[in-house]
C-alpha cells in the first residue's frame, strides 16, 4: 500500500515536469513571451509608469499646500516680550509658536492646466515607444522563427535526398557486381553520397543555430529545452493585388507615426505654457498661529532660580497660562497676491520662440515619418510580389529539374548514363528545392510584413 502511494505521489509531481519539457513553442507563444520577459520592454515600461506619475502630480498641482509648523526659541540678554512688545534685558525666557498655513494658485496664465495637457501627451508618447518596440521584437521573432521552419525544411530535402542516394549506390552496386556498370560509377555515386552527407550535417548545423538564435531572442535559460511547432506551410497560391495607397493609409495607426502625433501635441502645450508666462499671477494664503511667552513670568520672579525646575512652570506660573495665552494670542489671517509681470531679462520671450521652434521641429517629425512609412509600405509591397513571383519561377524549376532528374536515373541504370551526368543532375535537383524552399519561406515572411501594415497581427 505504502509502495503504491508513493508511486501515485512520484506521478503526480513529475508529470507537470514532463508536461514543461515537452511543450512546443508556437509563433504566437514566442511573441507572447517575449512581449511579457523582454528586459528592454520591462525597462519601457517602467518609464510609462514614470510619465504616469508626473502626470498625476501634475493634476495635485492644482490642490492647495498645507504646512504646520511648531517653534521653540530660548532667549537671554536682550529679547522682546512678544506678548507685550517690551524690551527685556538680559533674562532668559522662551517661546512657543504653533501655526498652521495655506496657500493656492487661483491664476498662473492656465500653465498648470496646459501641464497636465502636456504630461498626457508624454504618457501617449512613452506608450507608442512600448508598442513600437513590441512591433520590431515580434517581427524579429516572426523572421527567426521562418529561419528555423526553411532550414528545417531544408534538412527534410537533405535527408530524403541521401536516402535516394543511397538506393542508387546499393543499385549501383548490384549492377557493378553484375558487370551491367563499371566500377567507376559506383565509385561517382558513392562520392555522391559523401557529399550528400555533408548537406545533412550543415543543414543540422544550420537548424541548430537558427534554434539558438530564436531561444537568445527570447532570452529563454539556456539549459531549458526548446521546440517550436511546425505548423502546415504548403504551396503559396494566388497572391492578391496590393494597393500601395490602401495600404499606407492602414498603417497610420502604427506607433511611430502615433508617436510623433503626440509629441506634437507635447510641443503645442509646452507654447501655450510659454505664453502663459506673460500672464499676471493670482494665490490666495491663509494662515493661523499662536504664541505662548514665559517673559511675564521672568519678569514678575527673575529672582527665583527654582522655577524652571518643574514641570508647571513650564505652562504656568505667569500671569496667563499656556492655554489661555494660546488663545489670546492667536493670529488668523488671509491674503490675495498679485504679481503681474513687467520684465524678466526676456526669458519669456526666448521661451515662447524655442517652444514654436520645437513645434515646428515636431511637424517636420511627422512628415519625415510619414514619408519613411510610404517607403517602406512601396518596399513592403514590391518585396512581396518579387518573392511570389521568385516562388512561382522556383517551383516550375523544380517540377523541370525532378522530370530531368528522373530521366537520367533511368537512363544511369540501364548503363546509358555515365556517373558525372547522373551527379550533376542530382546537385541540380537539390538546388532548385532549396532555392523554392528558401523563395517560398520568404515570400511568407513578406506577407507577414504586408499584414502587419495592415494592422492584422502576425500569425502562423
Amino acid at each position: 500500500m505504502k509502495k503504491s502511494l508513493g508511486l501515485i505521489l512520484f506521478l503526480v509531481f513529475m508529470l507537470p515536469l514532463s508536461l514543461q519539457a515537452q511543450k512546443k513553442w508556437s509563433l504566437e507563444d514566442c511573441i507572447r513571451y517575449a512581449w511579457e520577459n523582454n528586459l528592454t520592454i520591462k525597462q519601457q515600461e517602467l518609464g510609462v509608469e514614470q510619465s504616469e506619475n508626473i502626470h498625476f502630480q501634475s493634476k495635485m498641482d492644482f490642490t492647495p499646500s498645507l504646512s504646520a509648523r511648531v517653534s521653540e526659541n530660548v532667549n537671554w540678554g536682550q529679547s522682546v516680550d512678544l506678548s507685550t512688545l517690551t524690551i527685556l534685558n538680559h533674562v532668559r525666557s522662551s517661546n512657543t509658536g504653533v501655526g498652521i498655513y495655506a496657500d493656492m494658485d487661483l491664476f498662473t496664465g492656465f500653465q498648470k492646466l496646459n501641464t497636465v495637457k502636456q504630461e498626457r501627451s508624454k504618457v501617449n508618447v512613452a506608450i507608442q515607444e512600448v508598442q513600437k518596440l513590441r512591433n520590431d521584437i515580434s517581427i524579429e521573432i516572426t523572421r527567426s522563427y521562418l529561419n528555423v521552419l526553411l532550414t528545417g525544411e531544408i534538412l527534410d530535402a537533405a535527408v530524403l535526398s541521401r536516402e535516394s542516394v543511397a538506393e542508387q549506390c546499393s543499385r549501383t552496386r548490384k549492377l557493378v557486381d553484375a558487370g551491367s556498370q563499371p566500377l567507376s560509377a559506383l565509385l561517382e555515386v558513392e562520392s555522391q553520397l559523401a557529399s550528400e552527407e555533408l548537406q545533412v550535417v550543415d543543414a543540422q548545423n544550420n537548424l541548430r543555430t537558427y534554434l539558438l538564435t530564436l531561444k537568445q531572442l527570447l532570452d529563454l535559460p539556456m539549459e531549458e529545452s526548446f521546440e517550436i511547432i511546425t505548423p502546415a506551410i504548403g504551396d503559396p497560391g494566388e497572391m492578391e493585388p496590393v494597393s500601395i495607397e490602401d495600404l499606407y493609409y492602414k498603417s497610420l495607426d502604427l506607433p511611430q507615426i502615433k508617436k510623433t502625433e503626440h509629441t506634437k501635441e507635447q510641443r503645442q502645450y509646452e507654447l501655450a505654457i510659454a505664453q502663459g508666462g506673460r500672464y499676471p499671477r493670482l494665490s490666495l494664503s491663509f494662515g493661523y498661529s499662536s504664541f505662548y511667552s514665559d517673559a511675564n513670568r521672568k519678569k514678575d520672579d527673575d529672582t527665583d532660580e527654582t522655577s524652571s525646575g518643574t514641570v508647571g512652570d513650564l505652562f504656568g506660573g505667569s500671569s496667563a497660562s499656556f492655554w489661555e495665552q494660546m488663545k489670546n494670542n492667536n493670529n488668523p489671517s488671509i491674503g490675495l497676491s498679485l504679481t503681474i509681470p513687467i520684465f524678466s531679462k526676456w526669458q519669456v520671450n526666448t521661451n515662447v520662440k524655442n517652444a514654436r521652434l520645437g513645434l515646428d521641429m515636431a511637424e517636420l517629425e511627422i512628415k519625415n515619418a510619414r514619408q519613411v512609412l510610404l517607403k517602406e509600405v512601396q518596399q513592403a509591397a514590391n518585396d512581396a510580389t518579387s518573392t511570389y513571383l521568385r516562388t512561382q519561377a522556383a517551383q516550375r524549376n523544380v517540377a523541370a529539374m525532378e522530370e530531368s532528374f528522373r530521366y537520367m536515373q533511368q537512363k544511369f541504370d540501364i548503363g546509358m548514363l555515365n556517373g558525372t551526368d547522373y551527379i550533376v543532375s542530382k546537385t541540380n535537383l537539390f538546388k532548385a528545392q532549396s532555392s523554392y524552399i528558401q523563395a517560398k519561406y520568404e515570400h511568407v515572411f513578406k506577407l507577414k510584413i504586408l499584414d502587419f501594415y495592415k494592422g492584422i497581427p502576425i500569425t502562423l
